[in-house]
């Protein structure tokens, strides 16, 4: 199944565990986050990136409700401390399999190899061993820092509310590491612009498990070089969620003015052209008014395609984005305050 609302493409696949006789569900989701934004710069610019991420987060969050396990993997164009990231960690509550089985390793203190980045810091784009990275320095911080940027994932956990059976099969992951490093054998280009990564998860007893998962929970609270995965979307980064939408809102409105102010000079010159080609004395005139014609007529055709059905589309979909967070925001809230009143 394809989920291709707002700016979210995902694939969703899933598998009954039969072989550890649990009899639940795998479900299994493949994305790639929308890449134009970088990760510098006002949030605003990353407005589709925060969208892709929440749309993410709701559906992999609600497989787990259905109590399946859920596995989610590919490109997020984030980097781990990026605010697209916390909210998939934060509302889906979903684990990172690097830094689960690499939370031991400190955050560098100095320059360190590309190699170093690779295998230690898990990077996958941007490294100095691809081919495709631009040869110049990077201006970026954390490329500087990690030689790099880890910007594809594997993520994991387990179905809600599972702690209610101590029987109950838990999905834990054993090791990850970064792959395809290598150019293609036999040519001098990498695989891809982005190296893959694999990690080996496993499904097994709780009771079998408990001394690695003790293990498991002392590393997540570990401080990481990338960031730490908080239980549940705090008020603050929902408003700073918000306020990014709203921004864009304001530049799209903005955008589609301008866009439509171009369409209608373009008709009204549209016009002065055809009324005017009337009053051309020189035959070899008329050509150049027909191109002048055409390009005039692709200009205003693109712009009332931007500024009304694209813009129109764009701000209906950071419209609902922004219901979605305020009405999770107020029931938040309003939990938070049965909470204090309970314990009163």
């Amino acid at each position: 199944m394809a989920d291709h609302r707002h700016f979210n493409y995902a694939i969703l696949s899933q598998w009954r565990t039969d072989r550890c006789h649990c009899w639940r569900l795998v479900q299994i989701f493949v994305t790639h986050f929308h890449a134009k934004g970088g990760d510098d710069g006002p949030e605003y610019n990353r407005t589709h990136r925060l969208v892709n991420a929440w749309e993410f987060a709701k559906v992999t969050r609600q497989a787990a409700e259905l109590g399946r396990y859920v596995v989610a993997t590919g490109d997020f164009n984030s980097i781990p401390s990026s605010l697209a990231m916390n909210i998939i960690r934060s509302h889906a509550g979903l684990s990172d399999s690097w830094t689960v089985s690499h939370s031991h390793i400190p955050p560098p203190t100095g320059m360190i190899s590309p190699l170093d980045g690779v295998e230690k810091y898990g990077v996958t784009a941007d490294s100095p061993l691809n081919t495709y990275r631009d040869s110049g320095p990077s201006a970026s911080e954390v490329v500087r820092m990690f030689q790099g940027k880890r910007l594809d994932y594997i993520l994991f956990r387990q179905p809600s509310r599972i702690s209610d059976n101590p029987d109950a099969y838990r999905l834990t992951c054993s090791d990850s590491k970064v792959i395809f490093t290598d150019p293609i054998p036999g040519n001098t280009c990498s695989y891809s612009d982005h190296f893959g990564v694999e990690a080996t998860l496993i499904i097994t007893a709780r009771k079998a498990q408990e001394d690695v998962l003790s293990g498991n929970i002392i590393l997540k609270e570990t401080e990481s070089p990338w960031a730490d995965a908080p239980s549940e979307m705090p008020s603050g980064m929902i408003s700073e969620i918000l306020g990014a939408l709203q921004t864009s809102y304001r530049i799209s409105q903005d955008r589609s003015r301008r866009e439509l102010t171009v369409f209608t000079l373009g008709i009204l010159l549209l016009l002065g052209l055809i009324i005017g080609s009337a009053w051309v004395p020189l035959p070899w005139v008329n050509p150049i008014f027909v191109f002048i014609t055409i390009f005039i007529a692709w200009l205003t055709t693109t712009k009332l395609y931007e500024g009304f059905i694209f813009g129109n589309w764009e701000r209906n979909a950071l419209q609902n984005v922004v219901e979605e967070l305020e009405i999770h925001k107020s029931m938040l809230s309003l939990d938070r305050s049965r909470d204090g009143i309970a314990r009163w």
